[in-house]
């Protein structure tokens, strides 16, 4: 069990350990309560090697999708604790991921005597926990929860094969990144369900999901400027804008209770990422009014065409570098460039067939469109 057979756990658990043992530390020293423990370099090893062989194995035909968390039962409210402490390996996990693949519930991991067992599951964990999700084969994605609890966890790390991406959170800190990613990134985050950004953070993650691809637009609120760089008329105009997302943003979902308006904002937002499918780019307003759907980009007249965008990865050794505009993927991609190439003030969210994901933005700072590449912020 303790042999590491996977060789990219052995050279990514050492960043990882020092990534948690900087966060769950400075989060001490502000005062914070109700921290995870940190996880060493072994059982981050240790965890991950087990994941990824398990990735590899069919149970029922299928290919297991797991999330594991390293905490130990004590940290957990109302835990699920099984009978037996069973070994952490790859056939354990195999057979128990039919059991624990929906999304919310992780397997409980901890380490007693030098090994490591897993106790149960858990719903609800503490603050910065250690969490490995495997979602597809070979695809390991380590991540945590956000320090206030809220939105998507912040992702550290992704594996796939023999690739590993550590997610580089001073991409962030430049002033020139836009919001979305900035958020993701865990800096400056959203620390409400209601806050703007958490919502467009969920409506690139709905996006993705539905593999369809797809453009989302975020206009300025009362303008009507990103109307000369789409073909009119509109195919599918939405009159008067649907307002049902920003309504609920505005509610007092304290009075509702938390569970029923969170379960009422993720209709809206899958209501209105399913449009993304739809050919062309869905409207939205920065204050989430949506305005249309299957629009046609066209080039803003007496508009030049792109030529040179700044592509970004934020990720270690991905630092900003220029491209011609038809190397960073298709139509799509080439059409929200020249959007916001022409719209500067907007920000376009493009999602691929394939899963990738790219953010494309406005830099004052290098006077040319941005492209940044976030599914490794989005798995």
């Amino acid at each position: 069990m303790n042999k590491t057979t996977y060789q990219a756990a052995k050279s990514a658990s050492e960043i990882l350990e020092q990534h948690f043992i900087k966060h769950i530390g400075s989060a001490v020293e502000s005062g914070e309560q109700k921290l995870a423990s940190v996880p060493n370099q072994k059982n981050i090893e240790t965890i991950i090697n087990a994941a990824f062989w398990a990735s590899l194995r069919k149970e029922e035909g299928n290919f297991p999708k797991i999330s594991i968390a390293f905490l130990p039962p004590e940290q957990v409210e109302q835990p699920l604790l099984f009978g037996n402490k069973l070994p952490l390996n790859s056939a354990t996990l195999t057979k128990l991921a039919p059991g624990i693949e929906r999304a919310g519930i992780h397997l409980g991991v901890w380490e007693e005597n030098g090994f490591l067992y897993i106790w149960g599951t858990a719903l609800k964990i503490p603050n910065y926990c250690f969490v490995l999700d495997v979602s597809e084969p070979a695809l390991i994605v380590i991540k945590h929860r956000r320090l206030h609890g809220f939105g998507k966890y912040t992702n550290v790390a992704v594996l796939k094969g023999d690739e590993i991406k550590i997610i580089d959170k001073n991409c962030g800190f430049k002033k020139d990144c836009p919001a979305i990613v900035t958020a993701l990134l865990d800096v400056d985050s959203p620390c409400s369900w209601n806050d703007g950004l958490n919502v467009f953070i969920q409506l690139a993650v709905s996006m993705r999901a539905h593999q369809h691809g797809g453009i989302l637009l975020i206009v300025p609120p009362n303008s009507t400027e990103w109307k000369k760089s789409i073909v009119h008329p509109l195919q599918y105009p939405i009159n008067p804008s649907f307002s049902a997302l920003n309504e609920l943003l505005h509610q007092d979902h304290q009075e509702l209770g938390q569970a029923v308006w969170q379960s009422a904002l993720k209709s809206e937002v899958d209501n209105i990422a399913g449009l993304t499918a739809v050919d062309g780019a869905t409207v939205i307003s920065r204050d989430h009014h949506l305005h249309t759907f299957g629009a046609k980009i066209t080039r803003k007249k007496n508009s030049n065409a792109i030529e040179e965008i700044s592509y970004i990865e934020p990720v270690m050794g991905g630092e900003a570098i220029d491209k011609y505009s038809t190397e960073i993927g298709g139509t799509r991609h080439l059409s929200a460039a020249q959007f916001i190439h022409d719209q500067q003030d907007c920000i376009a969210m493009v999602a691929s067939q394939d899963g990738h994901f790219t953010i494309f933005s406005w830099s004052p700072i290098a006077q040319k469109v941005q492209a940044h590449r976030i599914e490794s912020l989005l798995i």
